[in-house]
């Protein structure tokens, strides 16, 4: 017999190869369905969404977002910052690309949560809220899902949101600040100094009522404006463009904070209240706000709105868009 043959009738003997997929195989498979059908949750694919989506927006218009702070909070008697151009470049002059980037670290450790807790308490309270038999939340409902979305999200993540104010103001040349540059305190040490120098946990939440009192009408408006908006771009078949999606973003974040931007200023003014260098400190809400109009004039409500505007169109359309594409890929996946 010829080795050839003997090889064969071996082969022909031996144990059948199966088709059939391993344990290990079907356990992976297994895994890996489960983990899509989870990130495929309306609210967790809301939370990852949403914070993807805050970290891309701030980060596409950081340089109008510390233009827009400085603005703010720059008191009577100071125009070392003035028109949208002019401030851009004394920023640049002062610490070039630096200072367009100054305190964005720490508005993205802030805005990640801050989106995916607003986006995904959103889709908790639309859910909680929503009528029986209806599967859209008419306008006062929407409303009251967004204002409670932002109370949720603010109340969360407010701590970073003062030390984000107080990085992106400490450099800037308004009143008697005096910070070198180069050796300028970082997001944990800015923290940690309000912490033991300035009332502990209070001096952390420092403004939250003037906060709180915006940001429950800005989100409410955002959201309801941004869904009316999505009703109204939509085809036939109720699908929405990217452009679309883009431009009602814009629209929404443009109106939202248009009508609400006093509020904005006061917190901004308040967060850095204990800072005695930069010319102004108030008692309360209504002190603040007798004070802005007597002496900066009633446009004193909406210093950097200009620079605001700027940036609301870029910034909520690029969140909007990146929103819903993380969304949707994570949930047709």
């Amino acid at each position: 017999m010829s080795l050839s043959s003997t090889a064969k009738e071996g082969a022909a003997i031996g144990p059948p190869q199966s088709s059939m997929p391993s344990t290990v195989d079907k356990q992976r498979t297994s895994v890996v369905l489960t983990l899509r059908d989870y990130f495929a949750r309306p609210t967790v694919a809301s939370f990852i969404a949403g914070g993807v989506a805050g970290a891309v927006s701030r980060t596409v218009v950081s340089p109008l977002e510390r233009m827009k702070i400085i603005m703010q909070v720059q008191g009577p008697g100071t125009s070392n910052y003035s028109g949208v151009f002019g401030t851009l470049r004394r920023m640049w002059k002062e610490e070039g690309w630096r200072g367009y980037m100054r305190g964005n670290g720490i508005n993205c450790v802030r805005i990640v949560p801050y989106s995916a807790v607003q986006y995904s308490s959103y889709t908790i309270y639309k859910e909680l809220i929503m009528e029986p038999g209806r599967t859209e939340l008419n306008t006062p409902r929407r409303l009251a899902a967004g204002a409670m979305a932002g109370v949720t999200s603010v109340i969360a993540t407010y701590p970073l949101d003062i030390v984000r104010t107080r990085l992106s103001v400490q450099t800037a040349s308004i009143g008697k600040l005096h910070v070198d540059k180069s050796q300028a305190p970082g997001m944990w040490s800015t923290g940690l100094t309000l912490y033991k120098n300035e009332g502990g946990i209070v001096a952390l939440y420092r403004g939250i009522l003037p906060t709180v009192m915006g940001v429950a009408p800005y989100v409410g408006l955002n959201f309801a404006v941004y869904e009316s908006m999505r009703e109204f771009v939509a085809d036939d078949r109720g699908n929405v463009s990217a452009l679309g999606k883009l431009f009602s973003g814009a629209v929404s974040g443009a109106v939202a904070q248009t009508l609400t931007y006093p509020f904005d200023v006061l917190r901004r003014r308040f967060q850095v209240n204990t800072m005695k260098d930069l010319g102004f400190q108030y008692s309360s809400v209504w002190d603040a706000i007798r004070s802005i109009v007597k002496k900066e004039g009633p446009f004193g409500m909406y210093k950097g709105l200009s620079a605001n505007l700027l940036k609301v169109a870029p910034s909520m359309a690029s969140s909007w868009l990146s929103f819903e594409i993380v969304k949707d890929f994570l949930q047709d996946q």
